[in-house]
């Protein structure tokens, strides 16, 4: 774990203790949210096809449930910087031949696809332009593991100003939208009409 990244790390473990495998856990107001969320990355992904995807940032797995209701058949790996969150992913879904769980930060080899909620959003005392490095670095990542697709979210910079935080990071959504389509693919949506306050960009190959 990087310098960068041990803070993180430690905020996570801490919100897991505290509140349990449950979306309170992640860092999230509630399920709702969670699963609105869920919906919007998952548009990336393949109805009707088998596929395997990589969920990084993936907490306490709680991905693999929103999948196992949408998609018949697929190999999920989720990645989290805790330790303590991929033990408590892994006790979840223990059973479930098709899943694992690791500790790092990006898919182990090569994926069909890779999505990414929320692992932006965190920057503790990170200075804006080390973030904006570490969310390109991560991207160039996510784009390199996978043959068809990622998709990844952030709170948005046209949130309302009184209620942002200094802790967190607010991306601005043409910057990366431009990112991506510039460097990754023809093939990106932009999708900020789900009434929250962020994004999500859809990075198709």
């Amino acid at each position: 774990m990087n310098d960068l990244l041990a803070p993180i790390a430690q905020y996570y473990t801490d919100k897991l203790q505290r509140f349990g495998s449950d979306p309170r856990g992640v860092d999230w107001n509630g399920s709702e949210g969670q699963v609105l969320r869920f919906a919007q990355l998952c548009q990336v992904l393949d109805h009707g096809t088998s596929f395997s995807v990589a969920d990084i940032g993936c907490g306490y797995g709680a991905l693999l449930d929103f999948l196992e209701l949408q998609f018949a058949d697929f190999d999920y790996t989720g990645v989290d910087i805790s330790e303590a969150m991929v033990a408590a992913a892994a006790r979840r879904h223990a059973s479930k031949q098709y899943a694992r769980f690791i500790q790092g930060t990006q898919a182990p080899g090569q994926t069909d696809f890779a999505v990414a909620s929320g692992i932006f959003n965190v920057k503790l005392g990170q200075t804006e332009s080390t973030w904006r490095t570490y969310i390109g670095t991560t991207l160039d990542a996510m784009h390199t593991a996978t043959t068809k697709g990622f998709a990844f979210n952030c709170l948005t910079s046209y949130s309302d100003a009184d209620k942002m935080r200094p802790d967190l990071h607010y991306a601005d959504p043409c910057e990366l939208f431009d990112l991506c389509k510039r460097k990754f693919s023809r093939n990106v949506a932009l999708l900020h009409d789900y009434g929250l306050y962020e994004f999500t960009i859809l990075v198709r190959k």
